[in-house]
């Protein structure tokens, strides 16, 4: 999904040219509404900012939004933060660590005025009395030059249908709209009824207050997950455009399904793909198969949402154990960043700014490597697996971004073949020290430290062609070779499956000599193998991955067999590499056997 920003007022005489032409039979009219790529600009890159979530729970205050506003416009605006955003249940009254839900009677009452719209609670917002909602503090917020945002439910208040007040604009009452679903960790909201129209009404009633307040950043919950609410998220995207002013458009909590992508990416401008992330290793390390799952959906004006940024000052009243430093160690921080950066993540930061130490503004404000996510091209993983390379191209030039980590728990040398870029030689440059690297050749490798990485900017002296990457399909069913479930370890099934677009369904064929070539797997750089060395040459041995070693088990021939399909035939056995049973399903796993005329033994190579 590209924007494409129009002057307005050429929006509005095309609008009315297809309102003639509609009244003259000329077109057909569309749909009036439909679930389009949005075109108001306001998530162009990335969304940069700070959310109170991570430090606050739901307890933060006007006086810890001012605070930390100030510092944002202090320290951090120039570097591109700009969003302050309140989140969860800032109309439930008071301020403690305990769950924000209502008993059986509704009790604590949420503010609420006469149409079920919910209204900042007085005691910790105390300058939203009377009528004000969040305008005096979102007009704070804009005098510093920075951006407004809240958090909401998805849904009605439940005391609003309790209540049945009416729906403003409508002849509808609240027990009208709602469905009766309401969110597993939070009661105060029933979701809404879309297939009655006042539940638009509803949603566009809440938008017009949002704006009048001078809202610029809405995050919505309970909407993406568990369950993907269509038709609702189609209905906050629709009363954000109809409420005259431009919003960004979050949707939590994760993981979304993927099976919503296309769908996510028209009507949001980021989308969780996990659930909440806190301050710990694997929590962290379970994103870059997240990341790289969500490629294909990463657009201007659509970024998949790896949460908030668990760095700095945490839980000082809650959500999550005791109030503390981030428990990632630097260097995992730092993955963090780099992983963020690369993937065009947006940058929430989680941690309460004004406790920030050198070492948390310093991973704030490196300019080179905030560039990196606000201004980079063809994000995607080079290779997968404990030692990862993601790469991305540095618009209007031929350098590259290179990222390198190492997922491992003790220190490695990781490497990325300069060619799968493109590049021949190149001068390095470290984007967090900001030192140059000097120059490579071919290869560059860096040795990083446990759960440790590094960012680079490669500017080629020397160019070469990058080598052809291949998916490779079996000729009886359609599917394609595939290291089964991603994995990057050695021993890993190879399997046929559907066509997903994976890395893990593509191959390079490279040159093994005396007419044979290694099959190598562009996810994780190892072999396609014959599982137990030149030795296993019986028919029926299963064909795995393995960290490539140059045996003979590695080596395939490929012979044309006619119609643009060959047979790949191991080295050490003679043997065709064939679906075993000429199975047909996903999963089915790959053996070696005696060629013969089978169109399971047959494979057609085709370059991506």
């Amino acid at each position: 999904m590209r924007v494409v920003l129009v002057p307005l007022a050429f929006r509005r005489v095309a609008a009315l040219l297809v309102v003639l032409l509609v009244a003259a039979g000329v077109v057909a009219a569309d749909p009036p509404e439909r679930a389009v790529a949005w075109d108001n600009g306001v998530a162009d890159t990335p969304p940069m900012g700070w959310n109170s979530y991570d430090s606050f729970n739901w307890s933060v205050t006007e006086a810890d939004v001012r605070a930390n506003a100030d510092y944002m416009a202090t320290n951090l605006r120039q570097f591109g933060w700009e969003y302050v955003v309140i989140d969860w249940a800032w109309y439930y009254p008071g301020r403690h660590n305990n769950s924000p839900n209502q008993d059986a009677n509704l009790q604590p009452r949420l503010r609420m005025d006469a149409n079920g719209r919910l209204l900042p609670d007085t005691t910790r917002f105390p300058s939203a009395a009377g009528d004000n909602g969040f305008k005096p503090l979102a007009d704070y917020v804009h005098q510093k030059g920075l951006k407004f945002g809240v958090h909401l439910m998805r849904g009605i208040p439940r005391q609003a249908v309790a209540d049945n007040v009416p729906v403003l604009g409508t002849t509808c009452r609240a027990n009208q709209v709602n469905n009766s679903t309401t969110a597993a960790w939070l009661n105060l909201m029933w979701g809404l009824n879309m297939a009655n129209q006042c539940a638009q009404t509803y949603l566009d009633s809440m938008f017009q207050l949002l704006a009048s307040w001078g809202v610029d950043y809405v995050k919505v919950d309970d909407i993406a997950a568990p369950t993907y609410r269509q038709s609702e998220v189609e209905g906050y995207r629709l009363a954000i455009q109809r409420s005259g002013r431009p919003m960004v458009l979050s949707l939590s909590p994760g993981p979304t399904s993927l099976a919503s992508g296309a769908h996510v990416q028209a009507n949001a401008h980021m989308w969780r793909i996990v659930n909440d992330l806190w301050d710990n290793w694997s929590s962290v390390d379970a994103l870059f198969d997240q990341l790289r799952n969500w490629t294909p959906y990463r657009a201007t004006g659509a970024w998949p949402d790896a949460d908030m940024i668990p760095i700095g000052r945490l839980s000082k009243y809650g959500p999550v154990g005791s109030p503390r430093y981030s428990n990632l160690t630097s260097d995992e921080q730092r993955t963090l960043m780099s992983l963020w950066a690369i993937n065009r993540a947006p940058l929430m930061w989680g941690g309460n700014l004004v406790e920030n130490r050198a070492a948390e503004l310093a991973l704030m404000t490196n300019a080179a490597v905030i560039g990196v996510n606000q201004n980079s091209t063809n994000n995607r993983q080079l290779y997968g697996g404990s030692q990862q390379v993601w790469a991305a191209d540095v618009p209007g030039s031929n350098h590259r971004y290179v990222a390198l980590f190492n997922r491992n728990s003790s220190a490695a040398q990781v490497s990325v073949n300069l060619a799968d870029l493109g590049i021949g030689s190149a001068a390095v440059t470290d984007l967090w020290s900001g030192a140059a690297l000097g120059t490579v050749t071919g290869t560059l490798t860096r040795s990083l430290p446990a759960h440790g990485s590094g960012l680079y900017r490669l500017a080629p002296d020397t160019t070469v062609p990058v080598p052809t990457a291949y998916t490779v399909t079996a000729r009886h069913s359609g599917k394609l070779l595939d290291v089964y479930n991603n994995a990057t370890t050695d021993g890993a099934d190879v399997v046929q499956w559907a066509a997903n677009g994976q890395p893990n369904q593509r191959w390079r064929f490279q040159d093994a000599g005396g007419g044979y070539q290694t099959v190598i797997s562009v996810h994780s750089g190892k072999c396609l193998d014959v599982y137990g060395g030149a030795t296993a040459t019986a028919d029926g041995v299963r064909v795995i991955q393995w960290s490539c070693n140059g045996g003979t088990n590695q080596q395939w021939r490929v012979q044309d067999v006619g119609s643009g399909y060959v047979q790949l035939v191991a080295r050490h056995s003679g043997k065709c590499l064939e679906v075993l049973n000429a199975a047909t399903t996903d999963g089915a796993r790959l053996a070696q056997w005696t060629c013969g005329t089978g169109t399971h033994q047959q494979w057609r190579r085709t370059s991506v």
